[in-house]
């Protein structure tokens, strides 16, 4: 199964293009741009992918303020573009929960536990297989593989 995870933002997005089925490099692509651009990118993904997953916004009863309310917005128009093929969300709490065992886990422990899993990006004359992931894309990278291991044990709704 090949799916296509994202990091929605209110301006930029991420997204990973990862394949399921593979152990050792399961990140066929990977980009993080302008939500415009990253819309179109994607509608020529539409027939290599079979589903979706994205970052969704949750409340923790915290006040929230216009970006929050703009994320929802491109969440909703990357799923109005994708919804062809089946679009899963995941929250935040459920990715680090999974990939860290903690709901109280930061970017820092996420980008830690990825590079245990992946190996360490490497440079430019040695690079690994997260060689060019920054920023967004490790929230990405996090959706997809929190994603494959819910999948795994057949748990997602």
């Amino acid at each position: 199964m090949i799916i296509l995870a994202i990091d929605p933002g209110n301006v930029d997005s991420a997204y990973v293009v990862y394949d399921m089925k593979l152990e050792t490099n399961p990140i066929l692509d990977f980009s993080l741009d302008k939500n415009e651009i990253v819309r179109e990118a994607l509608k020529d993904r539409l027939d290599s992918v079979d589903a979706t997953v994205i970052e969704m916004v949750a409340s923790y009863g915290m006040p929230v303020g216009k970006t929050v309310f703009e994320t929802c917005v491109a969440i909703g128009r990357f799923w109005e573009l994708l919804k062809e093929k089946p679009v899963y969300t995941l929250y935040r709490k459920q990715i680090t929960l999974e990939l860290c065992n903690s709901t109280r886990a930061g970017d820092s422990n996420v980008r830690q536990r990825l590079i245990d899993i992946y190996g360490p990006p490497g440079t430019k004359k040695c690079p690994g297989v997260l060689y060019g992931f920054s920023k967004d894309l490790w929230a990405a990278l996090a959706v997809a593989e929190a994603f494959k291991r819910i999948k795994e044990r057949d748990i997602f709704e």
